[in-house]
């Protein structure tokens, strides 16, 4: 069977490539396997990732089901799954606290455009050519940032005043309201991510984050713990699928979040392809990048016009659902549509979840996101080093987008460097 290289170029969803070569039951059957695998997965980890950007969890599922319907459905890749992920966390709760919620649904839909646009100029396969030691680096920096943002919830801490943007005056005010730690938040929180870790590690195929969850809710509720839940800290959420509405659009408004609407379509290229070239790795085939790029950029519009934060194809449940055995993009699909039942028929109970709970499954995300032996290795070399703390250190003391264009920069430098330094040498003998 060919892997797909012949036509990676090709503008045609992987669904569309499926059904022509023939879908057969014993298919649907693994596809739905690996559905309810990766819907448990995605289930608490999207309503953690929304509470965590400063949204309400409801918006990280409305993501989950919109994203991982399309990303499927339209997407260049066989596997793909896509929704809120980790990654977005540090923009998306930036672009809430400069410019509210409306600002927030405008940046990830004027983000969608953009992303589609990228695909149709078929620039797809120019952002695969990022330096590795940029993408680990942003990555690391990421992971450091999120973790950072989650050591209030983490530890039940009462802070005198907004918890700054910036890390260093985050952790300075952090390190000011210690005194106020709840110990029974901690144990929540730092229980859940120890038993998230000892399943992974003992029962690898259990849903170690759905049960951590699961008991950290009902230990909080039967012992009245004093803990802030999503119930009490959002209210009563909503259980039934938002209204169609477009977001707040006028030229003003526009200018202001497209610095933003810019980072958005930036991170978003480079995670959705990077979770593709991860699946074509596991898998051995190929994907398409710019139909891959068009697909996330609808997700996004759609996204957006529901009410859902920004959608991208994540790694750790594109991993999942190839583990679980999926053989189409039908499985990414029918994850979405599970996900959505859960909606309509159990989200009261999300009111129980413990807010510490959810940093505990973040805190397991950000230690697996980090790419700790790879940032090791890449400090061996002088120019791949000075690229990836370049990247790493803007990524923490400015943004992601800075970190990122500064570290492609000083790579572009060196690589010219070692250009006009090779022609030197060959004209030289």
């Amino acid at each position: 069977m060919p892997d797909g290289s012949a036509t990676a170029h090709l503008y045609r969803p992987k669904l569309a490539t499926v059904l022509v070569e023939g879908y057969n039951l014993g298919y649907f059957r693994n596809d739905l396997l690996a559905a309810l695998t990766v819907a448990i997965v995605a289930l608490p980890l999207s309503m953690a990732i929304a509470v965590a950007s400063g949204v309400s969890p409801e918006r990280g599922l409305y993501a989950a089901v919109v994203g991982g319907f399309l990303v499927s459905a339209l997407g260049g890749s066989r596997y793909q799954i896509g929704g809120p992920a980790g990654a977005f966390i540090v923009i998306v709760a930036a672009t809430v606290a400069k410019f509210g919620l409306d600002g927030l649904l405008l940046t990830v839909f004027l983000s969608g455009f953009m992303l589609t646009l990228i695909g149709l100029l078929r620039l797809g396969s120019l952002i695969r050519y990022i330096p590795h030691a940029v993408t680990v680096g942003f990555t690391c920096g990421i992971a450091v940032t999120i973790f950072a943002s989650q050591i209030k919830d983490l530890g039940g801490l009462k802070l005198p005043a907004a918890e700054p943007g910036q890390l260093l005056p985050k952790l300075a005010m952090l390190g000011q309201a210690l005194p106020t730690m709840s110990p029974a938040a901690f144990a929540i929180g730092a229980g859940s991510a120890a038993l998230i870790f000892l399943l992974r590690s003992l029962l690898p195929n259990w849903p170690g984050m759905l049960i951590a969850v699961v008991l950290a809710s009902l230990a909080a509720w039967l012992l009245r713990l004093p803990v802030e839940t999503i119930g009490s800290h959002f209210g009563r959420l909503p259980d039934g699928w938002p209204a169609f509405r477009w977001p707040v659009i006028s030229s003003s408004s526009v200018l202001e979040v497209l610095p933003a609407a810019f980072s958005f379509t930036l991170l978003g290229a480079v995670e959705s392809l990077l979770s593709a070239k991860v699946a074509d790795g596991m898998t051995g085939r190929k994907h398409r990048y710019n139909m891959e790029l068009v697909a996330q950029g609808i997700a996004n519009v759609a996204s957006a016009v529901f009410g859902g934060i920004s959608v991208t194809g994540t790694i750790a449940r594109t991993a999942t659902n190839i583990r679980a055995g999926a053989r189409s993009p039908v499985s990414g699909m029918a994850h979405a549509v599970l996900v959505l039942l859960f909606m309509l028929v159990a989200m009261p109970l999300a009111s129980f979840i413990p807010l510490s709970a959810l940093a505990g499954v973040l805190t397991v995300v950000c230690w697996n996101m980090a790419e700790k032996e790879e940032f090791l290795r890449l400090l061996h070399g002088w120019r791949s080093a000075s690229v990836l703390i370049a990247t790493f250190g803007l990524t923490l003391v400015e943004d992601l987008t800075f970190g990122i264009v500064a570290g492609c920069a000083l790579a572009a430098v060196f690589a010219v460097i070692e250009r006009v330094t090779s022609e030197l040498k060959r004209s030289s003998m």
